[in-house]
């Protein structure tokens, strides 16, 4: 078994999921005019692409050691082929609609923003318990460098839209709304390269049996971790990490060009390079100040930097506020998963599915309701209200730190132990 090839590979296939996240909020302005649909409807477009990826993965998850980890990263790189090329060639609305759905249009595009999430949770339900199961005794630190390349390809995503807007003259002075819109599908067109270039790489690869299946635990147990009251305390948690992390990240680029009176996609990008550095040097701060000190510590500047950008009127002022939110959502993600698989490893890849497809759940929330007060309330309005979230976030982790500390200190459990919480 080649580990550092299925790592990489691991890396490519989150890159591409990421890349889609990054192009996808860039063209969001040049889609809601194309299609001539509202802010709030092109949320609920958006919303899709995360339940799709909640469900994937949860099924995913579950199934993952019956299909096999291979079969599951295929269809997904021959899915986001498929999806992409669907969206592309999406008929136009020649005027306003009433409903989503009462437009052939955009309800293909509803449709493809569905399979693009389906293949992003495939991507998810395979690549984490995967990572776990190579590096099981270095779980949050591996974690955290394969989610490194989330922000990677968020970087790498928002720059080439950047380089075709330019090179396109979308944002030319004086062009006219409907001229700007012209571009989004070339844009679009850029993920099938890293979509086959991992599914290229995995062809013939062997795949190592999951931590759960190699410690002899039975599904009925793995099921049963379900219920632990921490775990669905955990649960919870993830829904609002989730939530403060991709809702803002997915309409930064829209919100910034309102507030901030600049190309927006630019702070996704350089928040994304924050992260993307931070999360290779998780795992020293991590030991040093636990997981769940980590995600406190996370929570509080989140929370800060969120604020801050609701107020940011000027690019240098964005940046600046960008910076406090690029290092407070760094290390949500990775280490909610690591935490996941090293106090409940008996849950093997179903409780890491279900952590995974709760954030995307929660995406799948809020980004409606923030294109709403986006409509309602202006663009400043959408990031202020999202901000309460890390401030409970910063009350609940707070509290997990002093109750380990208490009971002696996070630890990670072995797989065979029945941990108390």
């Amino acid at each position: 078994m080649n580990t550092r090839r299925l790592f990489v590979a691991s890396c490519l296939a989150l890159l591409t999921t990421s890349m889609v996240f990054s192009i996808r909020g860039d063209i969001v302005d040049a889609l809601t005019l194309d299609f001539h649909i509202t802010k709030e409807q092109m949320g609920a477009i958006l919303s899709p692409a995360f339940w799709g990826f909640t469900l994937s993965i949860i099924i995913g998850g579950s199934l993952v050691d019956w299909l096999g980890m291979r079969n599951l990263l295929l269809t997904s790189s021959l899915g986001y082929v498929g999806a992409v090329l669907v969206l592309i060639f999406a008929p136009r609305p020649t005027g306003p609609v009433d409903s989503i759905f009462s437009n052939t249009g955009t309800t293909i595009l509803y449709a493809g923003m569905l399979a693009l999430g389906l293949c992003q949770g495939l991507v998810e339900a395979v690549i984490n318990p995967l990572i776990a199961t190579i590096y099981s005794n270095d779980k949050t630190s591996k974690l955290n460098m394969l989610h490194a390349w989330w922000p990677g390809g968020l970087v790498v995503g928002g720059l080439i839209a950047f380089a075709l807007t330019k090179a396109l003259g979308l944002d030319a002075p004086g062009i006219t709304p409907e001229a700007a819109t012209r571009g989004w599908q070339i844009k679009l067109a850029v993920v099938i390269l890293p979509s086959i270039l991992f599914g290229l790489m995995i062809l013939g690869q062997k795949f190592p049996a999951t931590e759960r299946i190699t410690a002899g635990v039975s599904t009925g147990d793995m099921f049963r971790e379900m219920f632990r009251p921490m775990f669905l305390l955990w649960f919870v948690c993830m829904w609002l990490t989730a939530a403060t992390e991709l809702g803002p990240a997915q309409w930064v680029s829209s919100v910034m060009s309102q507030v901030a009176h600049m190309q927006g996609v630019l702070i996704l990008v350089y928040t994304s390079g924050i992260m993307f550095v931070l999360r290779f040097f998780a795992g020293p701060l991590a030991h040093r100040l636990s997981p769940l000190g980590l995600l406190t510590l996370c929570a509080i500047l989140s929370g800060i930097g969120l604020f801050a950008l609701s107020n940011a009127n000027t690019p240098a002022l964005a940046f600046a506020a960008a910076t406090i939110f690029g290092v407070g959502v760094s290390y949500f993600w990775p280490t909610m998963l690591g935490v996941t698989s090293e106090r409940f490893p008996r849950g093997g890849p179903l409780l890491m599915a279900i952590v995974g497809g709760a954030g995307m759940l929660s995406a799948a929330f809020i980004l409606p309701i923030m294109g709403r007060w986006y409509d309602q309330y202006g663009a400043a309005a959408a990031f202020r209200y999202v901000a309460v979230l890390p401030v409970l976030l910063t009350f609940i982790f707070g509290g997990l730190y002093l109750y380990y500390r208490a009971r002696g200190g996070y630890k990670a459990v072995a797989i065979g132990a029945q941990p108390m919480a």
